[in-house]
């Protein structure tokens, strides 16, 4: 992801036999400062920042760059030697990309290793398919969704992206090479390109099911290369050794003009995206892939004023050590980030997670990727770091990094630390004087938490996170269900006839409470439900005369859907019914996404409330599995309790 190496005229600019000369390349700072906003997209999309859902998009800036800087250099190695040397050229890449990859794999092995050794073994495939650039291909195989997949999420999911930038730098020079023999016009070879671009936009739009889980698309080489594509062509009709810097002032005003107005609209879709907008897989990205191609051509150009701003020194340290911050940032978020998350974002994790990223990115660039890039290690070139005034920065390091891992590692089993016993008040006879009992929660006792005794805090709906029982969006004609839930009366309805209750694996978790607590309700649960496998449900209900007119519809768990799916769903069931969609809590990406559109569309149906498990639930690890989604004991009873009570408000 790093191909503009910086490179400076020197008398010494001789280059390797066969390389082009030093002084004949020419180092364009902004591509490295476009480097650094897509770095850091990526970077705030993994820390789930609400407010770069689109951060993803910066992969896809980072393939039309990669397709733009690689194309020409072989463009201008062709022209000059009128050859391409395969061999050499693979070999740079591979003394360019690996070190850095393989210096991760080992650091990520050995600290599940030490901390997860059964998480090692499972990741085995994912490791070796890395190491040989087919990760993409085996997510692809073994259906490892992208967007939809519970348990620790893996800390090496990030080189899917690696393994297709591969793959293209292994075809692509043979494709090329061919094509300047066949072609040696410029314009009919960009034409030929982009429409292998085309087809491969087309393929990803075909692909693509909306409403469905976006993974084959997402991963694809095939449905991924036209960025590449898009930036290749941009190299053969914009080559950056025939760009020259003496242009009229009109010319340079147009070009920042572009320039800015481009990457403005890539910041925007970077906030205003996310990666469950249809628009992105039928045309978005082959969208953004034009825009960055633009962007590309006006910092490339050395006339440009906007490629300075771009390749200040802030940026530009962060571009050229961009394919090292993208490779190390993901293990370090992933290994340190809680298994169980329901308070919300913690600003102190956030802060530890970027300065390890930073500092290890560092320190792989410095230490690993440079010396091997260039031949090998070499004391006599870092000897100012190691002495003198300089030795001052490998004494900081030799602290600094310690001290981050090992709180970094200590941190996992602060933040996975099992939640004591929780007390969970009983949903029968008034709540003014509640029932206790204590249940232990489902994960395995440890040392230390054996002894521990339950919270004297009561639990219910009410306290449990003194939030109103609705999402925003619930209707106000229908009453805050809040407001009635709090009211000391008995929660219970008499009866649970007339009342069906549709969703996942999540409902089948409170069923035995739910039939409990509501004698004759029909639950009608599955594990991996989607929101698209409703309207089967519901007519097969339907037919078997057990739908009721009161209707609980919990989904979202496994994944987004089409808002257009849950309005379909609510038209089939009828105005007559009386439903409640239960918004959810899952420590994945979809989350907000389908919150927001449960919210949204409840709030287009007159017979339709919110009941915010959202809000009830946060803070309340204890009621959760490992895997921060299902729910244990003491979480299921709750979760049937807060629906009885909003099953009795909307009913009042």
């Amino acid at each position: 992801m790093n191909d503009n190496i910086r490179l400076r005229r020197s008398i010494n600019s001789r280059g390797t036999a066969g390389e082009m000369p030093e002084a004949e390349k020419r180092y364009m700072p902004g591509l490295d400062g476009l480097r650094a906003v897509s770095v850091l997209a990526v970077l705030a999309y993994h820390l789930n920042a609400k407010w770069a859902q689109g951060g993803l998009i910066g992969v896809g800036i980072f393939f039309v760059i990669s397709g733009y800087l690689i194309t020409d250099q072989i463009i201008q190695e062709w022209k000059r030697e009128g050859r391409l040397n395969l061999l050499r050229f693979w070999t740079r890449r591979a003394r360019r990309l690996l070190p850095a990859m393989l210096a991760m794999l080992l650091f990520v092995a050995l600290w599940l290793l030490r901390i997860e050794p059964g998480r090692l073994q499972a990741l085995r495939g994912a490791f070796l398919s890395s190491l040989f650039y087919v990760n993409n291909w085996w997510l692809i195989y073994h259906k490892v969704s992208y967007f939809e997949s519970f348990g620790p999420p893996s800390p090496i999911g990030h080189l899917w992206s690696l393994s297709i930038e591969e793959q293209f730098y292994l075809i692509w020079p043979l494709l090329l090479v061919i094509g300047l023999k066949v072609f040696p016009r410029r314009g009919k070879l960009a034409l030929i390109i982009f429409g292998l671009a085309a087809i491969s936009a087309l393929s990803m739009a075909i692909i693509y099911v909306p409403g469905t889980d976006p993974s084959r698309a997402y991963y694809g080489t095939d449905t991924r290369a036209f960025a590449l594509l898009v930036g290749a062509a941009l190299a053969v009709v914009w080559p950056s050794g025939k760009l020259k810097g003496q242009v009229l002032s009109r010319s340079r005003g147009l070009l920042d003009l572009i320039g800015v107005v481009g990457l403005t609209v890539l910041l925007i879709l970077i906030c205003r995206t996310n990666e469950y907008d249809d628009f992105l897989y039928r045309g978005g990205f082959l969208v953004i892939s034009l825009l960055s191609a633009v962007v590309i051509a006006v910092l490339a150009h050395p006339a440009g004023r906007i490629g300075q701003w771009m390749g200040c020194k802030g940026l530009r340290w962060i571009g050229v050590r961009s394919y090292s911050l993208y490779i190390w940032h993901y293990p370090v978020i992933i290994l340190t980030n809680p298994s169980v998350q329901t308070e919300g974002t913690s600003l102190p994790r956030i802060l530890l997670q970027l300065s390890a990223s930073f500092l290890l990115a560092a320190c792989s660039y410095q230490y690993i990727e440079e010396p091997l890039r260039r031949g090998g290690f070499s004391v006599k070139r870092n000897r100012s770091f190691f002495a003198g005034k300089g030795a001052i920065r490998p004494i900081l390091l030799s602290v600094l990094i310690p001290v981050i891992l090992i709180t970094a590692a200590c941190s996992h089993y602060i933040w996975n630390k099992p939640e004591p016993a929780v007390k969970v008040v009983e949903a029968v006879g008034t709540m003014a004087q509640p029932v206790e009992h204590t249940y232990e929660s489902d994960e395995e006792e440890t040392d230390e938490n054996k002894n521990q005794k339950a919270d004297n805090e009561p639990i219910s709906p009410n306290n449990s996170a003194d939030k109103p029982l609705p999402a925003p969006g619930a209707k106000e004609q229908n009453g805050q269900l809040a407001a009635a839930a709090t009211k000391t009366t008995d929660p219970l309805v008499p009866s649970g006839k007339g009342v069906s209750a549709i969703g996942d694996s999540v409902m089948l978790d409170a069923a035995p409470f739910l039939e409990k607590m509501l004698p004759g309700i029909v639950v009608d649960g599955k594990v991996g439900r989607q929101m698209r496998q409703a309207g089967e449900t519901v007519d097969r209900l339907k037919a078997q005369g057990r739908l009721g007119d009161r209707i609980i519809i919990e989904l979202g768990t496994n994944g987004p859907f089409n808002k257009k799916q849950l309005r379909s769903l609510l038209k089939s069931l009828g105005a007559d019914k009386r439903i409640l969609l239960v918004n959810t809590r899952v420590p994945r990406q979809w989350q907000d996404t389908v919150n927001r559109d449960i919210a949204e569309v409840a709030n287009e149906f007159g017979n339709a409330a919110v009941v915010d498990w959202y809000s009830a639930s946060e803070g309340k690890e204890g009621f959760f599995s490992r895997d921060g989604v299902h729910l244990n004991r003491s979480g299921a009873e709750f979760y049937a309790f807060l629906l009885v009570k909003a099953l009795r408000a909307y009913n009042e």
